[in-house]
């Protein structure tokens, strides 16, 4: 199954169109969000085209195929409208015999205890800087940010499919990779 993995929409519109042509072009089967999907937050300024109403039009067209985690920015408000549930602080999910765990980075991030026992990924957002660590027991990463990329990066996302992770621009160009090997027998 082929992942689009993104985060930090921030109610961005194009944006959002970008990342949705993105999701079609890569022939995607899934959309992962990790939070901060309508609201910018009171330390981001205003991201291009800030329309929540077409962002939520927008993501409500991928409701059936959208898992999606609650970001510092996301409220009850934002689940009123969304069509898909937005509200828990991670989800898990097993890919390539690895144990995936995804949140947004505000509760939990590599350097927390986590809720989850024998994660081998922990995909996050929340600093819109695309990163990849392997700390050997754990391999933490981060898409980035698709409408206020931060730290010189891109407005970016990442695919996932048979354990490799990529990272690409919102025009579809690749800038780094990681293979991950299953780590449990």
């Amino acid at each position: 199954m082929k992942w689009l993995i993104a985060s930090d929409i921030h109610g961005s519109s194009s944006c959002c169109q970008q990342l949705l042509k993105r999701f079609e072009v890569e022939k995607a089967e899934r959309l992962l969000l990790l939070g901060d999907l309508l609201y910018h937050g009171a330390r981001n300024a205003l991201p291009e085209d800030y329309e929540t109403i077409r962002t939520t039009e927008l993501l409500n067209s991928l409701k059936d195929v959208t898992l999606a985690v609650r970001g510092n920015c996301d409220s009850e408000v934002d689940q009123m409208v969304l069509e898909f549930p937005i509200m828990q602080d991670f989800t898990a999910l097993v890919e390539g015999g690895c144990l995936v765990m995804a949140t947004h980075g505000h509760l939990y991030d590599e350097h927390s205890r986590l809720p989850l026992q024998g994660v081998d990924v922990l995909l996050s957002g929340h600093t819109h800087v695309p990163v990849c660590h392997d700390f050997g027991n754990l391999v933490a990463m981060n898409p980035g940010s698709v409408s206020i990329p931060k730290g010189g990066s891109r407005h970016s996302y990442m695919t996932l499919e048979n354990g490799l992770y990529i990272w690409k621009d919102l025009n579809g160009d690749e800038y780094r990779r990681f293979e991950m090997k299953p780590r449990h027998n």
